[in-house]
């Protein structure tokens, strides 16, 4: 009896041992490493320090220096004398990125590279070579850049990150606060992270340590495969707290493939404004719980107007993809293929109605390559091209346009060719022109003719001052015969 009553003991204890074998084999499918160096030797080469440099008045806050930021803007302002013009001085900040490909495609932020004037690229062998901006995406804070080197250079590859769960292993590498290549080890803390940034917020939340200059530096899997663009950190004191967050590697390739394809975004709009859905909305609409996107407008000539979607319908199906929350929705349809006929399930007066849509295209008021305006609104017998730089006339329209302030004189960018100097860099469509070599020019003409008498003059450059969004600056183009 003792016998038999012993065997069931030691039986129920391997049933039991092998039934949480088999819970837990799934997350056993890679223990916790023995180290990391095997895959630090093998990923840093391709890990780079990106520094960058751009001319502000002295008035302005130094970049990536708090707590002290206060201190330092006090002190400019107490060193200009009273009523004299701004100084120009140059600034420099340093971030991270990461080589994708052989031929010198490199991944970085957007707020990395950002109204730089000139941009870096540091690697680990002591090389460096300049950089040109292919294309930049700020709703993202995507940015991918090019060096010409006479090698083939090391690179990572871009893996899924639709497949990382939540407590996998990771590593970050980057270079934080400028001290060169750094690794740092962590798990996955959460997934689909909303930390409103942007429109199409998905973040993956670490616990590796991510700190000021890691911005734009890899999030690797155990694979050595780059499963997020670290981005943002939370922190109080400035440094990591063991919350950082990364843009998952499934909506940056998508925006790296348009950006080197075309250097720029070309999303899908469908025309709607919408709003979350809450519990009690949920009821009065008839749903069974609170899911899918509420559309509170709808644009008159926009694609869901001709599709059929009306105020009040709920989105709860977008391309055989579901739309769980309202904020899911923007980022299926701006990765929805333009001009593409798709399915889309409304929930309507409680009941399910299915509507085919044809996706048009977002227009983005200020591209980052090239004007994404049709050409007829920016043609006019009084536009001029130079260098590269198609400028107008700023009136009315343009001003509005553009949001150009109305203090603002010179010559309005309409178009920069993406093969010139002046994109890379960083002029952009809206952009204004209002000194060439310290001369004030109040038109395309005045503009174009200053700049055609300092090529003829035998100069190589050319100096001008540019006012855009982000403020007023100083750029110095190359000119070409």
């Amino acid at each position: 009896m003792n016998i038999i009553s012993s065997f069931f003991e030691n039986s129920r204890s391997i049933i039991v041992a092998a039934a949480l074998i088999g819970l837990a084999s799934p997350a056993l499918a890679r223990g916790t490493p023995d180290g990391f160096a095997d895959l630090a030797e093998r990923l840093m080469p391709a890990v780079v320090n990106i520094s960058t440099s751009q001319t502000v008045d002295s008035s302005a806050t130094p970049p990536g220096q708090p707590p002290f930021n206060d201190f330092f803007e006090e002190f400019f302002r107490q060193r200009q004398e009273p009523g004299q013009a701004p100084s120009r001085r140059k600034v420099s900040s340093l971030g991270s990125g990461f080589v994708i490909d052989p031929n010198g495609i490199i991944i970085t932020n957007n707020h990395v590279i950002e109204e730089a004037d000139e941009i870096v690229v540091n690697f680990s062998d002591g090389s460096k070579y300049d950089a040109e901006v292919i294309g930049r995406d700020p709703k993202t804070d995507i940015a991918v850049l090019k060096v010409k080197a006479d090698k083939n250079l090391p690179f990572v590859p871009m893996g899924k990150s639709s497949t990382a769960r939540v407590g996998d292993w990771v590593i970050a590498i980057g270079n934080p606060f400028g001290l060169g290549g750094s690794l740092s080890a962590g798990v996955i803390s959460a997934i689909n992270r909303d930390i409103n940034a942007g429109p199409y917020d998905s973040f993956i939340q670490t616990d590796a340590a991510i700190n000021r200059g890691n911005s734009g530096g890899p999030l690797f899997n155990l694979d050595g495969e780059v499963i997020g663009v670290n981005s943002a950190i939370i922190s109080p004191s400035g440094g990591s707290v063991g919350i950082g967050f990364s843009i998952p590697a499934d909506l940056a390739n998508s925006v790296i493939a348009q950006l080197r394809k075309f250097g720029e975004t070309r999303r899908g709009w469908l025309g709607v404004r919408i709003q979350a859905v809450t519990d009690d909305l949920a009821e009065s609409l008839g749903l069974n719980k609170a899911r899918g996107a509420l559309v509170s407008e709808v644009s008159d000539d926009g694609p869901a107007k001709k599709g059929g979607i009306r105020v009040g319908d709920v989105i709860v199906r977008f391309n055989g993809k579901d739309v769980p929350q309202m904020r899911d929705l923007p980022r299926i349809v701006a990765d929805t293929e333009i001009n593409k006929s798709v399915k889309v399930e409304v929930i309507r007066r409680g009941k399910s109605k299915t509507l085919t849509i044809v996706t048009g295209r977002l227009e983005e008021p200020l591209a980052e390559k090239t004007d994404t305006k049709p050409e007829k609104q920016t043609t006019s017998k009084d536009n001029v091209t130079v260098q590269g730089l198609t400028l107008g006339d700023i009136d009315d329209t343009v001003r509005e346009r553009f949001q150009i302030d109305p203090k603002v004189k010179g010559a309005v960018l309409l178009k920069v060719a993406s093969d010139s100097h002046a994109a890379e860099k960083g002029l952009r469509p809206g952009d204004v022109i209002s000194e060439v070599e310290q001369a004030k020019t109040n038109s395309a003409a005045e503009v174009a003719k200053a700049i055609k008498r300092a090529r003829d003059d035998g100069m190589e450059k050319v100096l001008l001052l540019v006012t855009s969004r982000a403020g007023i600056r100083y750029v110095v183009i190359k000119l070409t015969p």
